[in-house]
């Protein structure tokens, strides 16, 4: 009986014609990618979460790019019965209020220089007060003084004007009051135009400061405890922990709140300004920011095109400010940048 001699040899390959034979390696991982998908798809696959963000969108629309068209009452010596576009154009006349009055370059320097510092100062403050915050161990107390500092917040600057009066006023101030009964004469605050930046800033941060607070805190909690269990381990003490995790979180945070601190640092805080100072004009020098400045030039005119020229100015003037810093940021570390 004959039998069939088994081949144990290497089996014979069945040579197929296979697709992407003879072509580059490039050309075959092109062939690999998948077609990019359009907004279209994507409108239709996500659906749910872009009608979601429609209220958003409509809110933005609404309040933010729809009055942009407003800019050209900057141009316009605006007439109520002609309405907008049928007003006179004057060009760049509106601009003239600013560059005439002399104190476009004081008003400028004064309202950078204290948003400055109430962006720096603030930021500094909050993440000092955050990560002690943050340490306390006994529950109650860390949330009656996170609420206690949370509350100046809620108070009006009306409400604040009438307690810096209460305090400083010459006559019976509870500040000359206390310096009676030691026995010193009184201070005419009101007629010290210095003084008045350190009160401005610290009534500021006073006010301020738990909003900001709370921010940091957040961002503190969301840290893993991993890291400070890890760092326990090799023998760091609590400010090395701190230094070294803590700070360095809070990296991130700290320039996006920046970033958007700087889109309007020409934006002054007018109500603080106007009701701390009101028209004392003994303390204009140093406490006269562009929006008070602008405020009382045309309340009485009530030139549309004038102040609209100078929130055109401020608006300008962040821009370029917000898309410089971006840019800079952007070239030392881009997962800290805006855009």
């Amino acid at each position: 009986m004959r039998h069939r001699k088994r081949n144990t040899g290497t089996p014979l390959a069945i040579e197929l014609p296979l697709k992407g034979a003879g072509q580059l390696p490039s050309e075959m991982g092109s062939g690999l990618k998948k077609k990019k998908k359009g907004f279209l798809h994507e409108l239709v696959h996500n659906r749910v979460l872009f009608l979601m963000l429609l209220p958003t969108l409509l809110f933005f629309l609404v309040n933010s790019y729809f009055p942009m068209v407003g800019v050209y009452y900057a141009f316009t010596q605006f007439d109520f019965n002609s309405g907008l576009f049928d007003s006179p154009f004057v060009g760049l006349k509106n601009f003239e209020f600013l560059w005439k009055s002399g104190t476009l370059v004081k008003l400028t320097l004064n309202t950078i220089g204290y948003n400055l510092a109430f962006i720096l100062l603030g930021n500094i403050l909050a993440i000092v007060c955050a990560i002690l915050l943050s340490e306390l161990r006994v529950k109650w107390f860390k949330k009656l003084t996170q609420s206690i500092m949370f509350l100046p917040y809620f108070v009006s600057f009306v409400i604040l004007s009438v307690i810096v009066y209460n305090m400083f006023n010459y006559d019976n101030g509870f500040l000359n009051t206390l310096l009676a009964q030691f026995g010193a004469g009184p201070v005419d605050v009101y007629n010290k135009p210095v003084i008045w930046i350190f009160l401005i800033i610290m009534f500021y941060l006073w006010k301020n400061l738990g909003y900001s607070m709370v921010i940091y805190l957040a961002s503190i909690t969301g840290i893993s405890d991993e890291y400070y269990e890890a760092a326990k381990i090799d023998g760091a003490h609590i400010f090395q922990r701190i230094w070294y995790i803590t700070v360095p979180m809070l990296k991130s945070t700290f320039v996006v709140l920046l970033l958007f601190s700087l889109g309007s640092i020409m934006k002054g805080q007018f109500d603080l300004f106007y009701q701390l100072i009101g028209n004392n004009g003994v303390l204009y020098n140093t406490t006269d920011i562009l929006d008070t400045y602008v405020f009382r030039s045309l309340k009485v005119t009530f030139d549309i095109g004038m102040a609209t020229a100078a929130g055109l100015y401020q608006s300008l003037f962040g821009f370029i400010l917000i898309m410089t810093v971006n840019y800079i940021i952007r070239k030392i570390n881009d997962d800290y940048a805006l855009f």
